[in-house]
């Protein structure tokens, strides 16, 4: 009997010590970065039929969060050709426009009014 107290004793002691010296923050998510990727912003400006960037491939990180700041003199929206397919509306004036991208590769964000493709997303 003295024997099992012991060693129950030395299990408690051991789980005690070992919680105590764990780290207190949480451990981040599985294929992301903690949460502690910076924002890549991109502006994007539609004026008169005619749009900026054009085409241009800007690099991001898989889940890194992305702000799309469209300044545009008419309402409208942007497809973005990623798995699920997003559709982000904006209004006339500046719109801040948040997205985040789960899978590598290169996603196309398009204006369908324009039939242009605004910029490439090269998601790694």
């Amino acid at each position: 009997m003295r024997r099992v107290l012991v060693t129950l004793t030395v299990a408690v002691l051991t789980l005690a010590a070992a919680t105590a010296c764990g780290d207190d923050e949480p451990a981040p998510p599985a294929g992301g970065d903690g949460g502690t990727a910076e924002t890549k912003t991109i502006e994007i400006t539609f004026d008169q039929g005619t749009v900026t960037p054009s085409g241009e491939r800007v690099e991001v990180a898989v889940g890194q969060p992305i702000e799309l700041v469209v300044t545009a003199d008419v309402a409208g929206e942007l497809h973005v050709h990623s798995t699920p397919e997003q559709e982000l509306a904006y209004g006339a004036g500046t719109s801040t426009l948040p997205l985040t991208i789960d899978q590598p590769g290169v996603v196309e964000v398009e204006s369908h009014d324009l039939d242009q493709v605004v910029v490439q997303l090269e998601v790694s």
